[in-house]
């Protein structure tokens, strides 16, 4: 099976993000990094380059020559890597787009709501791929969650509550040359959330993949607590979901003793379901009036598909880059569906990827917190919700 040639924008030496998708993408030995733009500054570029086997030609200064070049050549990359701060997402992801190229970029998918309606026309209209890695929908026991709760197995669902809390931003970390905090912190390269943008919209993703349902109103308080921070450093929020199903989600990254604290517990008429990301290979089922009991990854009662989920047996955990894994290789069977002339827009429709769909949902959520937020918690609907000023 040929490889599929990987370009990556951003994601330079000493960049978290890009060290991940680049084992992700490795992982199942379906792709061949072989082009990047991997900093605005030149020396780092061509450095990272150098470091990572990419050949000096295909070392590019801009991704706007990247995509270019790479498009006009016979070899040139099928799908590129977008792993920037949030701000580049929407202008990179728009080129490589009308260069022909499949494009696989981290989240949120764009800054604003506007940016996001216009890169979801663009990606419909390119019969290219555009695919978003929230990597917590593909960890095992989340699609098994989702398998069950789309089964029917928690009968009419009744409560969402979700959270996902971490410690790292108790300080002004942005102030001590962090770099992940210094731009997550930065509206003009974070966007207009903070916490909220960075892992509350992981949270509302989660929400909405295990459960299935749309979510319809927001009432919201977004809370900066460091002094001299900008944007929001805490989220509180009532949810309410289609058929009458409510929920609550809260995200801090102000919460002492929280490294990754994303939890999910579902209930309905005839049981609960309960998932911790730090502990993935396990997941909680309770029965109404039946003992409650443990499935694990691989292990007796796992039945989620497909088969690439698992890569090693029962009691050997997986989890944050396998999640990762599984987007980079569910992209590559697409992708190889692409080739033999599939709609870009059917096969993202038919699987359990995330796509410009949940990234356009991802925007109108965060403007939805904002809003309500912004009017003392008023009950906002994402639907409705227009741009922030």
């Amino acid at each position: 099976m040929d490889k599929i040639k990987l370009g990556m924008v951003g994601g330079g030496s000493g960049a978290f993000i890009g060290a991940i998708h680049r084992i992700a993408a490795r992982l199942d030995n379906q792709y061949e990094l072989v082009a990047g733009a991997l900093s605005a500054d030149p020396a780092r570029a061509q450095q990272s380059a150098k470091d990572l086997g990419i050949a000096a030609d295909r070392c590019y200064l801009s991704y706007q020559d990247m995509a270019e070049a790479e498009a006009a050549r016979p070899d040139g990359i099928e799908a590129v890597s977008i792993v920037t701060p949030n701000h580049l997402h929407f202008p990179i992801a728009k080129a490589f787009l009308a260069a022909g190229i499949h494009v696989i970029c981290d989240k949120p998918m764009t800054c604003s709501l506007h940016e996001a309606m216009e890169l979801k026309e663009l990606a419909n209209n390119s019969g290219k791929l555009f695919v978003l890695t929230h990597n917590y929908s593909a960890y095992p026991m989340v699609r098994q969650a989702q398998q069950m709760v789309g089964e029917g197995l928690l009968g009419k669902l009744r409560l969402v509550q979700v959270e996902y809390a971490q410690d790292w931003l108790t300080t002004a970390a942005e102030n001590t040359g962090n770099k992940q905090a210094e731009w997550r912190t930065d509206p003009k390269r974070s966007g207009p959330a903070g916490c909220l943008g960075d892992i509350g919209t992981h949270a509302f993703n989660l929400a909405a993949f295990i459960s299935g349902l749309q979510l319809e109103q927001v009432s919201a308080e977004l809370s900066t607590f460091v002094n001299g921070r900008v944007l929001d450093d805490n989220v509180h929020a009532m949810l309410r979901f289609e058929q009458g199903v409510r929920g609550m989600l809260w995200s801090s990254q102000v919460a002492p003793g929280n490294e990754n604290g994303l939890r999910i517990r579902v209930y309905g008429s005839d049981g609960g379901l309960e998932w911790s990301q730090e502990q993935p290979n396990q997941l909680l089922y309770s029965p109404f009036s039946q003992p409650s009991r443990i499935i694990s990854r691989a292990g007796y009662g796992y039945n989620a598909e497909p088969e690439h989920l698992v890569r090693t047996p029962a009691g050997h955990p997986e989890g944050y880059l396998e999640g990762f894994a599984n987007i980079y290789t569910e992209t590559a069977k697409a992708i190889r569906t692409a080739r033999n002339g599939s709609s870009a827009t059917d096969i993202l429709a038919n699987s359990l990827l995330p796509g410009v769909k949940q990234g356009v949902e991802g925007l109108q959520f965060i403007n939805a917190m904002i809003h309500s937020s912004q009017n003392n918690g008023k009950w906002t609907a994402l639907e409705n919700v227009h741009e922030l000023a």
